[in-house]
């Protein structure tokens, strides 16, 4: 188990050097409008878009798919869901999966919802992958004017989540030394795995708090204005950045109202 949040593109690249505030609020910008239509044209736009500019962020197209894989697992479940268990099953009929009934128009929803998943999310992958996580706390507070005390807590909660696939390994590879293995039976695995579970999560409240206790020692939460190290500047090149992702989430709206295949989410 592995999980990391330290940048992965080339931070000389044109999008990846823009302030951290102007990334996170453009893939917000751009992203949002997705959740308004149910159509598979209006996300297959925007995955088009998205998957363009991935070069201008610095980043491989392979490292984004290791990125990026647990959207594919989601993916993977939404449309399994859809083809089982879909209320209605209008259009013509396809094949039968046991009592299950896959149709037309059964598989064109499961589709664009797939692709709404995809779409959605994968600007929040892209943004996080090339933004440092001390930069963006930064940048939230000196530039979205966030509570120094929300930020800080973020970014040490970012700090901290790699060493939860660090300590699953320990705590699996003591069980392992003391003679402790599940072998093939599952309510043995279940068992080990809940017991695992919570030494992780006891674990992760005492790291909590002795982080917490050593924040306030340092007077995180005093109340005093802050100084920064590191100054982060929101430019006209960042808000442009903001510009063109709301005018291209309106323009691929309007293809989608333009060719008739708009369907509201309300109405």
């Amino acid at each position: 188990m592995s999980l990391t949040f330290t940048p992965i593109a080339d931070p000389a690249a044109p999008l990846a050097r823009r302030n951290p505030v102007a990334k996170l609020g453009a893939a917000l910008a751009f992203s949002l409008p997705l959740i308004l239509t149910l159509d598979p044209l209006t996300p297959a736009l925007a995955l088009t878009v998205e998957l363009a500019t991935v070069p201008l962020f610095g980043m491989r197209y392979p490292v984004l798919a290791r990125r990026a894989w647990p959207l594919a697992l989601a993916g993977a479940g939404v449309l399994v869901t859809m083809l089982l268990f879909a209320a209605e099953r209008a259009g013509t009929p396809l094949f039968a999966v046991g009592p299950f009934q896959v149709t037309t128009g059964v598989l064109g929803t499961a589709l664009a919802l797939v692709l709404r998943v995809f779409a959605v999310a994968l600007p929040g992958v892209i943004v996080f992958a090339t933004t440092d996580p001390t930069d963006l706390a930064d940048a939230l507070v000196q530039n979205a004017k966030a509570s120094p005390r929300f930020a800080i807590g973020a970014l040490a909660t970012f700090r901290l989540l790699p060493l939860l696939g660090q300590e699953w390994q320990m705590l699996t590879l003591a069980r392992r030394a003391r003679g402790v293995d599940a072998g093939r039976n599952p309510v043995t695995r279940l068992r080990l795995f809940a017991a695992t579970a919570f030494a992780l999560l006891v674990g992760a409240i005492r790291r909590g708090t002795r982080l917490a206790v050593a924040m306030d020692a340092r007077g995180f939460d005093s109340g005093v204005p802050r100084t920064y190290a590191r100054r982060q500047v929101f430019g006209i090149a960042d808000a442009a950045l903001l510009a063109g992702a709301a005018v291209l989430a309106g323009a691929i709206l309007a293809v989608s109202v333009l060719t008739g295949v708009f369907r509201p989410v309300i109405g």
